[in-house]
């Protein structure tokens, strides 16, 4: 069969901005439905993008990403969220996904959560699923984790819940504040975050207490953030991000994302501090690193950490939508 079929059927298309968490998601008590440990606080940024178009039809599923089309696990993990969709509609129709990230893929910049929130916003228009903010994030975090709070506008608060009904994430006021991000590496992860996750539940001696204490920190959090102090949401994201990291190195056997440029960085936005620009540093389970700053300390925070990488400077930004310029058919692209 031709591409014949995909040029006259409809194509639905989202756009997704990956979050950085400033509460860090690490860990899972249910790994088929993705309920976290603990719940979770994050900022979706302004910058980067994953953009994906779904147009149902051909004899079997397809995932295309960079105009490549992809087999193996990541093409099973698509095809698996899409048998989510299928069965919330009622339908048995294969798709083709067509997706395009910004950033890079698989290096702890948070492309899972702009990739799968940029699927479920896109899949769920185009089999015909009306969706409300709070039912989308659920859906998107079966995709991945992170994914539900990529579907949220500026900052979003993940609940833990109780079941899969109550575990979602929703939008809640911070202070302003801006992302500096520091890519000191792009290329993909050695270990995965699943794989990260599962290393440190099942051989790290702290894990119980890293749940526990992730949600009184979530709280403290939360009532930072409805203070609108932008002091006490940097104290509280640094120090949970060096007690993820804590944790990770923790496992057997040890799994280190921070590279020695990260610590570097930390180091030099501590410094900042000292000089009286109020920066706070974090990191995802990968080397990169992410200072947060008020507006006005946003360039002076970038001009300080350029030595180590790539900087991007991100402010908050919107949740998943739909659009309506679709992603091309790639070259050779057959259904």
């Amino acid at each position: 069969m031709t591409h014949d079929w995909a040029a006259q059927t409809p194509r639905f298309t989202a756009k997704a901005h990956p979050n950085i968490a400033l509460v860090k998601y690490w860990g899972k008590r249910d790994e088929k439905l993705i309920l976290p440990v603990a719940g979770s606080m994050s900022m979706t940024l302004d910058t980067v993008a994953t953009t994906t178009t779904v147009i149902k039809g051909g004899s079997a599923d397809a995932f295309y990403l960079g105009g490549e089309l992809v087999a193996g696990k990541a093409a099973a993990q698509v095809s698996d969220f899409l048998d989510l969709v299928r069965r919330l509609a009622g339908s048995d129709e294969h798709a083709t996904v067509i997706s395009h990230n910004d950033a890079p893929t698989a290096a702890g910049l948070a492309s899972s959560a702009s990739g799968f929130a940029a699927l479920a916003t896109a899949a769920a228009a185009a089999y015909g699923l009306e969706l409300n903010t709070r039912e989308l994030s659920i859906l998107a975090r079966q995709g991945s984790g992170s994914a539900s709070r990529s579907v949220i506008d500026k900052f979003a608060v993940w609940h833990a819940g109780t079941d899969s009904e109550t575990s979602y994430a929703e939008e809640l006021s911070a202070p302003d504040m801006r992302m500096i991000i520091c890519e000191i590496n792009a290329g993909p992860k050695l270990v995965s975050s699943r794989l990260g996750m599962q290393l440190t539940r099942d051989t790290s001696p702290f894990w119980s207490s890293w749940a526990s204490s992730t949600e009184e920190i979530l709280q403290e959090m939360l009532a930072a953030c409805a203070a609108d102090d932008f002091t006490k949401v940097g104290e509280i994201t640094e120090t949970h991000a060096y007690r993820m990291h804590a944790l990770i190195q923790s496992s057997r056997p040890v799994v280190r994302y921070l590279a020695p440029a990260s610590y570097a960085a930390f180091d030099r936005i501590a410094e900042l501090r000292r000089q009286g620009v109020e920066a706070y540093g974090t990191a995802d389970a990968g080397p990169n690193v992410v200072a947060i700053a008020r507006p006005e300390d946003a360039a002076a925070v970038a001009n300080a950490l350029r030595e180590f990488g790539k900087i991007t400077i991100a402010a908050p930004g919107p949740g998943s939508h739909l659009i309506t310029e679709a992603l091309p058919l790639p070259v050779g692209f057959e259904g």
